[in-house]
């Protein structure tokens, strides 16, 4: 069963640039445009990761990871952030909210689906019992 995927933004054309690529590398995509849709597709869908902007209406993406991170359910659901907030405090507010990856608009798609495979690839490999990193 492939791997499901919620791709977030109030931008339509970027949703499906998102969905479009996703999918030819044989994810399942799901999509929602706002802040409150996201979190109501996270509930019914269950996705295995999130690709999620920040500026959107009802609740921008920090709100929206804020609460994903408090609630027990959904605190270790991948999340990649890819937003148009390039500066630096954008990027670190991202990565201290709990961000797996920071991705900034304009973006290359095949980056994009490079990061959800990594991640989701380190999601499900076992954890080394002798402590030691693999390079």
């Amino acid at each position: 069963m492939p791997h499901k995927i919620l791709a977030v933004d109030d931008e339509r054309h970027i949703v499906r640039l998102v969905e479009v690529n996703l999918a030819r590398a044989g994810y399942q995509v799901v999509t929602a445009f706002d802040g409150r849709e996201a979190l109501e597709k996270v509930k019914s869908e269950r996705p295995d990761l999130i690709v999620l902007d920040v500026m959107m209406p009802y609740m921008d993406g920090f709100e929206v990871l804020n609460v994903l991170k408090k609630d027990p359910e959904t605190k270790d659901i991948p999340v990649i952030m890819l937003t148009a907030k390039a500066q630096d405090a954008d990027v670190f507010r991202g990565w201290q909210s709990g961000v797996d990856t920071y991705l900034t608009k304009p973006f290359n798609p095949l980056e994009l689906l490079t990061f959800v495979k990594r991640i989701l690839q380190s999601r499900e490999q076992p954890p080394e019992e002798s402590g030691r990193y693999q390079l």
